[in-house]
């Protein structure tokens, strides 16, 4: 079931109504129902593949939290070696099918591939890695096991970030199903407006933007230098306002109904360096690479070589883990290398800035880390974004190439779209930047009751009049 589709805005009604007047014991196996449909909206025989790895996680919970010595290592190994195949399985096999037999004909051998078809399901990496965090924490003994198995599939299944996140961890989310959550006028409302501006985030900007960013991505051997820019950084804006609304729907449904979800998103195209970037996007993920993969290869604790591996191994993997494709994996190893070359040329760009007079904290030096800082990140959305590593070089060989701006005049979708999409685009900028020197919420609240109506009618009014309403899927649905 969409966010964006007439099935949720009846749905999740429903679901929150039931939950408030449904007794305490009752809610958690509610919520647990509600997520199973909601799940099931989409391909109904996948549910299976979740309740295996419900059970697989569950019951090595209980068995970790009792067992003892090399025992434990591995239960631990096989939890999370069972949960991985069931992702490898989905997600990997054909892809390393297909290398493996490209790989073979460099060779002249011809080998074939089954010919059956697997349909990755829906967020299939999103709850794999959810399920991971709790085994894991259980086996650090930072979480006790969880003895209710209603409790836990549903911790699994939580419906508002069950598809895309964010990726919770054990100790923020499964004590909240034991809390007793009443209904409060000020908490609903607060959801209900973070539910709006993702809608608006993703109906208004994100899919207006992907008409010409499909289009253009598609062929790119068909348009100038000009149009594969624009497509370039319209797909930064894109994908930010597609993950980021799914979020803010996400946490802010949660918080209709009583629960606090991590957020996932802190205005990243506002970092100044590559690494603050990842500090900003995607937030849940990138702590969870962190915590489970890049601090136990040594992180930065066993010298530079060291640090320099442990970032090319975790990168690498975060790309594999976004698709089986190699554009992905490249994408990965190129944010490590943005990364490993930051850190070495750090001293070196220091005494250029202070060469030329750009000392720290000026605004002409955070100009210029900023600009820099989103041309390499939008370079590496060209690989993340290109359907084949040949596409993606194109695109990045032919940027300068071609700038046709008679063209581009003419061009009946920047015509029409594009006027929208740069108000949408500016009408976030105006709200991020506020955000960082007062709370917009505070200052509705102080508005009268009917100034403060009309800005809210006014939001909805106008994601109703310039949203694409085509039930398009968020783009991490597919990871």
């Amino acid at each position: 079931m969409l966010f964006n589709s007439l099935e949720f805005a009846i749905f999740f009604p429903i679901v929150a109504t039931m939950y408030f007047v449904l007794p305490q014991r009752l809610r958690t196996l509610h919520l647990l129902v509600s997520s199973c449909v909601f799940y099931m909206a989409f391909i109904p025989a996948y549910i299976l593949i979740l309740a295996l790895t419900i059970v697989i996680d569950y019951t090595a919970g209980l068995y970790l939290e009792k067992a003892t010595g090399r025992a434990r290592v591995w239960l631990l190994a096989v939890s999370v070696i069972a949960t991985c195949l069931v992702l490898f399985v989905f997600k990997y096999f054909f892809f390393v099918v297909n290398n493996v037999i490209g790989f073979a004909g460099l060779f002249g051998w011809q080998l074939s591939g089954p010919s059956i078809e697997i349909i990755l399901p829906i967020g299939l990496s999103f709850h794999t890695f959810q399920s991971l965090s709790y085994v894991i924490e259980v086996y650090r003994g930072r979480q006790r096991a969880e003895l209710n198995f209603v409790t836990y599939a549903t911790y699994v299944m939580f419906f508002p970030q069950l598809v895309a996140g964010p990726i919770e961890r054990p100790q923020n989310l499964l004590h909240q199903f034991y809390e007793r959550h009443e209904f409060d006028y000020v908490r609903v409302t607060a959801g209900l407006k973070r539910m709006a501006w993702g809608f608006f985030k993703k109906l208004v900007i994100a899919d207006r933007l992907a008409l010409y960013v499909n289009d253009v991505y598609a062929n790119p051997q068909n348009f100038n230098g000009l149009q594969l820019t624009l497509a370039t950084i319209f797909f930064a804006y894109q994908i930010y306002c597609d993950f980021s609304g799914y979020s803010d729907i996400a946490i802010g449904s949660a918080r209709v109904l009583g629960f606090k979800l991590m957020e996932n998103f802190d205005k990243p195209y506002h970092a100044l360096t590559i690494s603050e970037f990842w500090r900003r996007w995607h937030i849940s993920l990138s702590t969870w690479f962190r915590d489970y993969i890049y601090i136990p290869l040594g992180g930065s604790r066993f010298g530079e070589r060291r640090h320099f591996a442990s970032l090319l191994v975790t990168f690498g993997i975060s790309g594999l883990w976004h698709g089986a494709n190699w554009t992905y994996v490249f994408w990965g190893l190129l944010n490590a290398i943005y990364l490993i070359a930051g850190s070495i040329s750090k001293d070196a760009r220091n005494r250029a800035f202070g060469l030329i007079g750009m000392t720290e904290g000026t605004w002409a030096r955070r100009l210029v880390m900023w600009a820099s800082t989103f041309l390499l990140t939008c370079i590496g959305w060209i690989f993340f974004r290109a359907n084949t590593m040949a596409d993606a070089w194109y695109i990045l060989t032919h940027l300068a190439i071609g700038w046709d701006f008679e063209r581009i005049s003419t061009e009946q979708f920047l015509l029409r779209q594009m006027p929208i999409a740069i108000a949408g685009i500016a009408l976030l900028e105006i709200v991020q930047l506020l955000q960082n020197r007062v709370s917009i919420s505070a200052i509705l609240a102080r508005l009268p009751l009917a100034p403060r109506w009309a800005v809210y009618a006014s939001a909805i009014i106008a994601t109703v009049l310039f949203g694409i309403f085509r039930k398009t899927q968020f783009i991490y649905f597919q990871f």
